[in-house]
């Protein structure tokens, strides 16, 4: 599905909207992503609106007529939508599943209880890297706070020795690992296979996520040594219920969609048959749309009636689920607007003559240009979205595996350095009870040692596959 939409695209894209000259049309990406930075971060602009606006202006700056660039806008953020929309939608319901029915409070209460002082680091991102997984970053957050902030109160610990190795493991997540909404955008506009990507990702996640939390965090909680701060510490989803669903379910219903979409990457490489009915069935089952509506589904008999969730509620539930990804949704769809807008306006091909020109390699040249837009927007999604429709020509003659690497590398530009422009510094640094210069020390130090090892694993990866 995801190669048929990037063909398509392709196949009514193949003049370019301007015949301007490699010179102008790096002077209008530029600019465009300038105009964008400049309404985001100076006037505070919602991000839908400064990439729809910063669109408009990529093209007239590249001499394209105006009429065709709003074309090519539409139909990206079209294409966009239909092709990872769905995925948020049931990704933020199965989150608001996990989080209301005290399925994640299960999960953490559990691992908790049987871990020792010496290993609750390593915990933490156990748990945070169990829990992301179907949640986006800022719900994590949300919904890890009062567990870190208890444990490091309980255990005495510095609030740094449990918050990095927690905020680590959701920022990998995040960044690397389906179904986030920047890694799906990467693949459908890059035409990577999802199952190679997930697996790859995970193989990638591990030891990133090992030197960025645990690790880290021991330089962290000397740089600073703040306690909890009581203030934040909130209400917990399970203290209003009178029962929650058990460990194992819980854990089941969140590594369900992962598994399908593993199974089918698996069978693909053994069967290597589109006509075996093995193959036909794990291409339904393993499709990222079919694994997370059958994870909601099992979620609805395993989450929350065993919470005690009627029918009512239950509709209740997935209705709020909804209601906040629009802003998300809005944002991604505007991002791939942006991203058709670069391609048809010849963009996407210079990229790949300069790469020629200076070889530079596709990987590397992926990975610093999420770096410098994620710098430029503060938003790891724009970052992700803008790069990879730069650099979706370079992964025309790629095999299946360098695809999903590119995937991969700009999934780790997009999370550097995280600063004062984005949104998930400031909820760390409130959360946490942080100044600026402490958060700066921490998080992030943190996001920029995620994206370095990350990036490195992935050039060493790709030297072996």
């Amino acid at each position: 599905m995801t190669r048929l939409s990037v063909e398509m695209l392709a196949a009514d894209t193949v003049e370019p909207i301007t015949s301007a000259g490699h010179a102008q049309l790096g002077i209008a990406v530029l600019l465009g992503i300038a105009v964008i930075v400049l309404l985001i971060t100076k006037f505070k602009l919602h991000a839908f609106l400064a990439l729809t606006i910063g669109s408009l202006a990529l093209g007239a700056f590249a001499g394209a007529p105006l009429d065709k660039v709003i074309t090519s806008f539409t139909a990206g953020l079209g294409s966009t939508v239909a092709g990872v929309g769905v995925l948020i939608a049931l990704g933020a319901i199965l989150g608001k599943m996990l989080a209301d029915s005290g399925g994640a409070d299960q999960i953490v209460d559990t691992i908790l209880g049987r871990a020792s002082k010496r290993s609750m680091p390593w915990t933490m991102v156990l748990i945070a890297s169990v829990v992301g997984l179907p949640l986006f970053f800022e719900v994590g957050i949300v919904l890890l706070i009062p567990v870190v902030l208890m444990v490091a109160k309980r255990g005495n610990f510095s609030l740094m020795r449990i918050g990095i190795p927690a905020l680590a493991g959701l920022s990998v997540m995040h960044g690397l690992v389906p179904p986030h909404p920047g890694p799906l955008v990467a693949i459908d506009a890059v035409g990577a296979n999802l199952g190679v990507t997930l697996a790859l990702g995970v193989l990638i996640a591990v030891p990133t996520v090992i030197i960025a939390g645990p690790v880290f965090s021991k330089f962290a909680a000397r740089w600073v040594d703040v306690p909890a701060p009581e203030r934040m510490i909130p209400q917990r989803a399970s203290e209003d219920l009178q029962k929650r669903p058990s460990f194992v379910a819980t854990l089941v219903t969140i590594l369900l969609p992962v598994v399908l979409m593993l199974a089918k990457a698996l069978v693909d490489i053994i069967v290597d048959d589109a006509d075996h009915l093995v193959q036909r069935v794990f291409d339904v089952i393993g499709s990222p749309m079919i694994a997370l509506l059958v994870a909601v589904l099992v979620g609805i008999f395993t989450l929350l009636r065993p919470a005690g969730f009627g029918k009512e509620r239950v509709s209740g539930l997935i209705e709020k689920g909804l209601a906040p990804i629009a802003g998300i949704l809005l944002i991604v769809g505007a991002g791939g607007g942006f991203k058709q807008t670069l391609i048809d306006s010849g963009v996407g091909q210079m990229v790949l003559d300069i790469s020629e020109d200076w070889s530079i390699p596709a990987l590397l040249l992926g990975w610093l240009i999420a770096v410098v837009i994620r710098l430029a927007t503060g938003s790891a999604t724009v970052a992700t979205v803008s790069a990879a429709g730069l650099v979706a020509p370079l992964a025309a003659d790629m095999s299946t595996t360098h695809a999903a690497l590119l995937v991969l590398a700009i999934g780790a530009g997009s999370v550097f350095f995280s600063h004062v422009n984005d949104a998930g510094f400031w909820l760390v640094k409130e959360y946490f009870g942080l100044n600026v210069g402490q958060t700066l020390k921490t998080w992030s130090v943190m996001e920029t040692i995620i994206s370095v090892v990350a990036g490195a694993l992935v050039l060493l990866v790709s030297l072996v596959l």
